[in-house]
Parts: C-alpha cells; sequence; structure tokens
C-alpha cells in the first residue's frame, strides 16, 4: 500500500515534468496555453481542483482530491481556490522564484487546511473532516491507512515535516 500512495502522490511531479520544456521557453507558450485551456473544462477561464483531478484521469494518471486541493492551494497567489493562467504557468515552472522561506510559508498553508483548531499535525479525524469538505466521504480506516503511508515515525499522525516529504515527492 505505501508504495502505491507514494506513486500516486508523484503524479502531479510527473506532469510537471512532462510540461517542464515549456519553462522559459516563450516558442511553447502557445503550447502551455493549450494545455492550460484542455484542463479549464468549464472554460471560465480558471482550473479547480476538480478540473485538474478530471484531466489527470484522461491522460491516465490518478490524482486525489487531497492531491489536486494541495495543488491548487500552493499555487494559488490570488486566494481564489483555483488558478488562473500565470498562476498555473507559474506551477509548471516550479518554484524556482519563491524563497525557502516562502515555499515553506506556502506549505504551512495547505498543512493548515487538513488539521484541526488546536491541533498541530493531521490526525485521522482531521483528514476526515477535510475530505468530507471537499465533498469526499471515506471511512476513518480509510484515512488511518493514508496516513499510514507517509508517517515516517509510526505515530499515527502526519506532522508538518511528513507532510512537506509527502508534497514533494
Amino acid at each position: 500500500m505505501k508504495t502505491t500512495q507514494r506513486q500516486l502522490s508523484s503524479s502531479f511531479t510527473k506532469l510537471c515534468e512532462r510540461l517542464s520544456s515549456f519553462r522559459n521557453n516563450e516558442d511553447n507558450i502557445r503550447d502551455l496555453e493549450a494545455v492550460f485551456a484542455y484542463m479549464d473544462a468549464n472554460r471560465d477561464g480558471r482550473i479547480s481542483a476538480e478540473e485538474l483531478k478530471k484531466s489527470f484521469n484522461t491522460l491516465g494518471d490518478q490524482l486525489s482530491d487531497e492531491e489536486a486541493e494541495a495543488a491548487v492551494k500552493l499555487s494559488d497567489i490570488d486566494g481564489d481556490g483555483m488558478l488562473d493562467f500565470e498562476e498555473f504557468a507559474q506551477l509548471i515552472k516550479g518554484n524556482d522564484e519563491y524563497t525557502e522561506e516562502e515555499k515553506k510559508g506556502k506549505m504551512m498553508e495547505a498543512f493548515r487546511m487538513y488539521i484541526n483548531e488546536g491541533e498541530d499535525c493531521i490526525t485521522p479525524r482531521s483528514l476526515k473532516t477535510m475530505l468530507m469538505k471537499l465533498g469526499e466521504s471515506r471511512t476513518s480506516d480509510d484515512c488511518v491507512v493514508m496516513i499510514k503511508a507517509f508517517d515516517l515515525n509510526d505515530d499515527g499522525v502526519l506532522s508538518f515535516d511528513e507532510f512537506a516529504n509527502m508534497m514533494m515527492r
């Protein structure tokens, strides 16, 4: 199970690697725009986490709801919960333009989405709550399994460092 979860988590990274040829190459900007337009299923000029997930399915990869939400959250500069073209392009280019402190701050924002008030880690209960907010119903046992896949110290919860490690795969 651990290997499967880690492979799924790397789907988003793999897409960015595939599209990395678009980096800083003005001739390929139209191709990047075409990819963006393809992913923007409802043609509103923004890509939602759901559209990102569906695009992955169409491309033959799997992206979980939580991975899609986290990807959008990490790249959503204006805070509208969606990726416009500029944010999408920045996502593909990578976070090279951010300082390490800014990257850590963005990661912490995404991490906080999954923790309950007063807690400092992602618990099965807090993960289940967040997934319900995202419209995905999971059992407590499912959430335990998801956490276990990335729980490096086997304490049953995800610390910020474990979360960051998961997101960097």
